[in-house]
This record gives C-alpha cells, structure tokens and sequence, in this order.
C-alpha cells in the first residue's frame, strides 16, 4: 500500500469528477493535501466529504492566471512546510467543427484550460520541489494524445503538448530528483460521459478510481525509476 504520510500534494482540478477520486485516495494513502478549483462552495464539499482526520486546505482561483498560482503555492509551502507532488487534473473537453472551420476561441479555450493550466501551475510549483530538494509531478494528457480525430483537433493538439511537456520536464529536472510522468486516460466512466453516449458500454472505460490508483503510484517513491513516460490507461476500450 503506498503510505503519503507526512507529503503534501498539490490536486488542480479537483472539483472534477476524476479530481475527487485522486482527492479520496491521497487522502487513505495519509497525504495533506492543497484541493484546488474554481468553485469555493464545491471545494469546500470535497474538503468536508473527506473527514475531520485529513488535513487538506482549499484554494479557489483561476489556474489561468499565474500571479493567483504562484501565491497560491506559496500559501501551500507557508502552511505544510513543503510541497512533495503536484498532480495536475484541471483541463476539459469538447467536440468542434473541421479544423478549416475552427476559430481562434475554440482553440484557445482548449489550449488554455488543458496546457496553459498546467504549463502555468509547473511553473509556479518547480521552483517549490527545487527547494525542498525533490518530488513529482504527475500530468494528465488524454488517449487523444495519440492520434488526431475528426472534429477534436484543438483538444488532440492540447493533450499532446502536455506529452511534450511533460518529456521536457523530465528532462530537465531528473537530476534534481524531481520525476515528471503523465497519464493517457481513455474514456472515464462518469455521469457526464454516460449521459453524452448512452450507446456505448460504461463496463469498457476507466473508472475514475482505477486512474487515481495509477496517479498515486506515480506520486509516490514507489514509481521512483520512472521518468517522463505517458501512460496507457484505456480500460478495455
């Protein structure tokens, strides 16, 4: 069983389905944990549904925006002491038009709130690991990331730059101890998924909580020999 006890993990994205899942397991494995979102009142919830016994703080901001980041990961440093995992979550999904057809909007939303969010919380969390003399960071890119398909380009473009990123940053900080891998889900089996395609079978996708095992593998010492790999996590879709 990994033990977090002690360690303090960064979960962006965590009002999201897959956020609350990594949440929940960090929590078991002894983690504190810095819950953050957009929404006060939801992230206030998680905190609750996780117990008395968890420490864990929220913080309410908007990931694109890096001065609200950086003080963000220095109000997290203050209060815990150090920072030992980020584990970035936050991003989003939608279908589009034909590329030719695709506005200069609907890339930047998918490029801003899968890349530029994390591109933005790496770069404010780095400087943190640097200084507590190690940790990991766990990004999570999509099976899109793979290939390209119709009508998703903005969104395949997005999660494929967080591969790049993430093989950059392994790289570059492997030896300063800090290991960078990302995760490559296919399709989670959430509400909003089942409600988008009835037709298809939910027992072939990823259950939120099979990701969150994986991610908390990857943020642990455990995954130590692992570095800047993107990982199949698929189901058996």
């Amino acid at each position: 069983m990994v033990d977090l006890t002690q360690q303090t993990v960064v979960i962006t994205g965590a009002t999201g389905h897959l956020g609350q899942a990594v949440a929940a397991r960090f929590a078991a494995a002894g983690a504190r944990l810095a819950l953050v979102g957009r929404d006060p009142g939801r992230l206030a919830a998680i905190r609750e549904g996780l117990g008395p016994a968890v420490e864990a703080t929220t913080h309410a901001l908007d990931l694109l925006r890096p001065e609200e980041v950086s003080l963000m990961i220095g109000a997290v440093s203050t209060r815990f002491g150090r920072i030992h995992a980020l584990v970035n979550l936050a991003g989003g999904f939608s279908m589009g038009p034909a590329v030719h057809e695709t506005t200069d909007a609907d890339w930047e939303q998918m490029l801003d709130i899968n890349t530029r969010t994390t591109i933005n919380s790496v770069r404010a969390t780095v400087p943190a690991l640097l200084t507590g003399g190690g940790g990991r960071i766990v990004n999570c890119a999509a099976r899109a990331a793979t290939h390209g398909s119709a009508r998703m380009a903005p969104y395949c473009v997005a999660k494929a730059a967080i591969v790049t990123l993430t093989e950059s940053l392994a790289e570059e900080l492997k030896h300063q101890d800090i290991n960078v891998n990302c995760v490559l889900p296919g399709t989670l089996d959430t509400p909003p998924n089942r409600a988008a395609m009835p037709d298809q079978d939910p027992a072939d996708w990823v259950q939120p909580e099979a990701l969150a095992d994986v991610i908390l593998f990857l943020a642990s010492t455990g995954a130590r020999a692992i570095n800047g790999a993107a990982i199949p996590i698929y189901g058996r879709g």
